[in-house]
């Protein structure tokens, strides 16, 4: 399981589960070498299928993983025990047992919640598009902001994560002094700080609990699937659920 997944760094409850996969230890070949989850990116099917077969039995998941169609908006859906179809949204919570809520990155960022009394948990993903959008307050009205922490999966560090001015504006907008999450290249690119940004958002709907934010997907090749490195490649996963 160590080669497979990573897990969070954080105080959560007896009886929360919570992983974040790596690239390694799959059945896929080439650009989607090798633990590709998502079955949207052009891998082969039969691949992602052994993936995901691998993933469900290394980590002896209660049920199949809630998946999302993710869409970079903020909607934020009660994931449910039979999956069935694959909602369009970007988070997904629970407060029952045996059910696990997903996301798939490869850049952006995912994050975990759960509560200290251990019966409520999500998971969220949060791209940039996602942050400025609100998906991380989404979550949070939805679980009902009481004794919440987070965790910040693996994302594009603030070394290598590049935007231009539209994007910068939109943050300043957004979340007002946020100039510590920037640092500015030229007259029009900026290097951004996701974890930051999502520290900033969180602390504004009271989560100050965070934890994790110290992974860079784009810097890593060997552990992590990253677009913006590679443009065609896979998605890791990132799970939580309650026992």
């Amino acid at each position: 399981m160590k080669n497979l997944c990573m897990e969070p760094d954080w105080p959560a409850p007896p009886g929360i589960r919570a992983y974040s996969s790596l690239r390694g230890g799959g059945v896929s070949q080439g650009a989607y070498d090798s633990l590709n989850l998502a079955a949207h990116v052009g891998d082969d099917p039969s691949h992602v299928t052994a993936n995901r077969h691998q993933l469900h039995n290394s980590l002896q998941l209660p049920a199949e993983p809630y998946w999302l169609t993710q869409v970079h908006g903020n909607k934020a859906v009660r994931a449910k025990a039979k999956p069935g179809q694959h909602p369009e949204a970007d988070a997904s919570f629970s407060d029952k047992s045996g059910v696990v809520c997903a996301v798939m990155t490869a850049d952006c960022l995912p994050v975990l919640f759960c509560n200290r009394k251990g019966d409520r948990v999500a998971a969220s993903h949060a791209g940039w598009r996602g942050l400025a959008g609100g998906v991380l307050e989404s979550t949070v009205q939805r679980l009902g902001n009481g004794g919440l922490m987070a965790w910040l999966g693996p994302a594009i560090g603030p070394k290598a994560f590049e935007v231009g001015a539209a994007v910068h504006q939109t943050f300043l907008e957004r979340l007002g002094d946020c100039h510590e999450a920037f640092l500015q290249v030229d007259e029009h690119h900026w290097l951004a700080d996701l974890y930051s940004l999502a520290r900033m958002t969180l602390a504004r709907v009271g989560v100050t609990e965070v934890y994790g934010g110290a992974e860079c997907t784009f810097s890593d090749p060997e552990r992590f699937f990253s677009y913006r490195r590679d443009s065609q490649t896979g998605r890791m996963a990132t799970l939580i659920w309650r026992e």
